[in-house]
């Protein structure tokens, strides 16, 4: 006998992740209960988007458009969507057992294949690029939030995540330093958790830009839980949708005049050459390595593994590598 949509009891998206999570934690190691959180985190940010306040109303269409919705996001490669996929699938049988959703809505749910050549997305911000946008936003929207988030995420090459954190109060201007802290009970958490916490320095030219975006375009709010937010909109901390959007905007070829024959699908949705936050992670991450700064300052750095990085990251053509490795090899 199945579940049917008459017989579901009312169950929402926060609550049903909290129930789950406190389910897993029971019979799972602690890694593999924050892998089930960090897949969760974005199903709640797909709901919030969708104004989905009530699992029963889940069909699967849903799931469909949820998939859809991953997939517009470069930071989701094959691999990282087949995870996720196969996260949700577990939840959703879970949620079919308590009568949350209809029990064999999870067998609607279809897991991607991956191939080999698929587990790394190559999609990066040029440093060319990068600072031909700086430029344009320092002469006609300095300190604006476009100025600001581009700036902030090229130069210290964070995870969107973890600017989506940062407090005001993180921010030591005197010091040019922002510290990052994993604040799990306040809604804000690093990937990497406590071992992700660190202390990332700043030039003197971005830690006067954060401090002019402060003093003229910051909002003055508190988030819910009290804390001031150093990206804010009107209504509080500014969210991972508006981060994201707001980086497609400035970095589609389109916002420069330069030519995009792709880009007429309307101004609310994605230009295709347009590139996504962890983007510009790779970007920046590549632009480091390539100006000779040592693999270990920029592993340390960017708060990621020396062989994540050589898989994921590090896009230098193996041309450039070379002409380093002569580079040191000269002086020998």
């Amino acid at each position: 006998m199945t579940t049917d949509k008459d017989d579901l009891e009312p169950l929402d998206p926060e609550t049903g992740t909290k129930l789950f999570l406190e389910h897993k934690a029971t019979d799972c190691t602690d890694s593999t209960v924050q892998n089930h959180r960090y897949r969760m985190k974005h199903f709640l940010e797909w709901c919030d988007e969708e104004d989905i306040d009530n699992l029963n109303d889940l069909s699967g269409r849903d799931i469909q458009r949820y998939r859809l919705w991953l997939a517009d996001d470069d930071d989701v490669n094959a691999l990282t969507m087949k995870n996720m996929m196969s996260g949700f699938r577990v939840f959703l049988k879970w949620a079919g057992s308590v009568e949350a959703v209809p029990e064999n809505l999870y067998s609607k749910l279809m897991i991607p294949r991956v191939r080999r050549s698929q587990q790394s997305s190559e999609k990066i911000l040029e440093a060319e690029r990068a600072e031909k946008l700086l430029a344009h936003l320092s002469r006609y929207e300095y300190a604006s939030m476009h100025h600001v988030l581009l700036a902030f995420l090229w130069e210290t090459g964070m995870r969107m995540g973890a600017a989506y954190s940062v407090d005001l109060t993180d921010v030591d201007f005197d010091e040019k330093r922002v510290e990052l802290v994993h604040r799990p009970d306040q809604g804000t958490t690093l990937k990497n958790g406590k071992s992700g916490e660190r202390f990332v320095a700043m030039s003197a030219e971005v830690t006067e830009l954060l401090k002019d975006h402060v003093d003229t375009f910051r909002y003055d709010v508190t988030d819910e839980y009290g804390r001031k937010p150093l990206l804010t909109t009107e209504h509080g901390r500014m969210c991972r949708g508006t981060i994201r959007r707001k980086i497609n905007k400035i970095t589609a070829p389109c916002y420069l005049d330069d030519p995009c024959p792709d880009c007429n699908q309307g101004i609310e949705r994605k230009c295709p050459e347009a590139v996504s936050p962890h983007a510009i992670r790779r970007g920046s991450i590549t632009h480091f390595l390539t100006e000779d700064v040592p693999i270990e300052v920029v592993s340390d750095r960017m708060n990621v593994s020396r062989k994540v990085l050589d898989k994921h990251y590090d896009k230098r053509s193996a041309e450039v590598k070379l002409e380093q490795r002569r580079g040191y090899l000269d002086e020998i």
